[in-house]
């Protein structure tokens, strides 16, 4: 492994080979040449090295291929990188996954994160000056909302309706505790639903960028009238980053785009923008959308206040979903590459044979 030495903070960032993990990454590291970042990730379906081609030779950055649940390797990280700060962003995503597979996401949302967890107090041993354990959530654990104007806050009682956000909802309170019981630096963040490049195609964004440009159906669940608030994933980056330096120890923030959209309205954007772009005719790919059953326990409404944000560390979106969409789209068309090495599993292969010998 490379030890990159004299560095004025070593920060390990789990899961950086993901989509929001990535951006982190390549954030910290571009910005920070004074910071030694090890990226942790098993490489896992979500997991894909290409996502940081650009910056994979930088001498700030190293990566580990492991389990955060393996925690005899996270402790003997800690030790041999002297690690004084963590942003957790490691984590099973997909809810429609969870569903099927619950004890997978139990395993690596929770037991995961108290895997970090005690590495963390162990190495650190009560000495937390200069410390920093900082867990990314979901808006998720909130539960759901009527059409009444209100929003999730910090304060909102949590109320996980999938598998996926009770893993998540355990994993806050995990870090919580650690915070109260041990007196760990800890920060908590719930986000809202995030877009941009490098996101698996899996997800709704890229997944219908991608089957309208193939003319596949799109799957629309139900009437396709669940809300989501939307968060171009490089703002959520900078609001990490704003957090990590700035949050206060013991805190939750919610990070949200102000930016509510209706599932059936964000498919006829895409429609709109990616026809357009690739020179079809309006409309020409608005046959391509299908309503299917919903999703078993499918929240109605997702809407994040980010006031605290705002007010306490003066963070706030850049982007409108329309600009954003349009950067999103354009980056897909233009990534078609990326974009088929994983749908043909590619990439699971390259990094196979890759770390196969190590």
């Amino acid at each position: 492994m490379q030890r990159v030495t004299r560095m004025k903070r070593s920060i390990l960032i789990t899961g950086g080979a993901g989509f929001i993990g990535s951006h982190v990454v390549r954030l910290f590291v571009t910005k920070y040449p004074d910071y030694h970042i090890i990226n942790l990730d098993k490489l896992t379906y979500a997991g894909n090295l290409a996502n940081l081609k650009d910056i994979e030779n930088a001498p700030n950055y190293t990566f580990v291929r492991a389990d955060i649940c393996d925690f005899d390797t996270v402790c003997s990280l800690f030790g041999q990188y002297s690690i004084d700060g963590v942003i957790h962003l490691a984590a099973e995503s997909h809810v429609d996954r969870s569903i099927k597979d619950p004890f997978t996401f139990a395993r690596t949302n929770v037991l995961g994160t108290l895997s970090l967890l005690q590495a963390a107090k162990h190495h650190w041993n009560g000495e937390w000056a200069g410390k920093r354990f900082y867990h990314i959530s979901t808006d998720e654990v909130y539960g759901a909302l009527q059409f009444d104007g209100s929003l999730f806050h910090e304060t909102t009682k949590y109320d996980p309706h999938s598998p996926y956000s009770a893993s998540k909802a355990s994993s806050d309170h995990f870090v919580r505790a650690f915070h109260d019981t041990y007196g760990m630096p800890t920060l908590v963040t719930n986000c809202s639903n995030n877009y941009g490049p490098y996101q698996f195609p899996e997800k709704l964004i890229p997944l219908f960028i991608n089957n309208i440009r193939h003319g596949k159906p799109l799957p629309v669940y139900g009437k396709g009238e669940n809300v989501r608030d939307w968060l171009y994933v490089v703002d959520h980056a900078r609001a990490i980053d704003t957090i990590f330096h700035n949050g206060k120890d013991g805190e939750t923030y919610n990070i949200g785009g102000f930016n509510e959209w209706k599932n059936i309205d964000i498919v006829k954007v895409l429609i709109k923008t990616v026809d357009r772009l690739l020179g079809n005719a309006p409309g020409t790919s608005e046959h391509l959308i299908t309503y299917v059953t919903d999703r078993p326990g499918h929240d109605l409404r997702y809407a994040i206040d980010s006031t605290k944000l705002k007010t306490e560390l003066g963070w706030e979106p850049s982007l409108q979903f329309e600009e954003g969409i349009e950067k999103t789209v354009r980056w897909y068309l233009d990534h078609q590459e990326w974009m088929d090495n994983i749908t043909s599993g590619e990439y699971e292969k390259y990094y196979d044979d890759m770390y196969k010998n190590r």
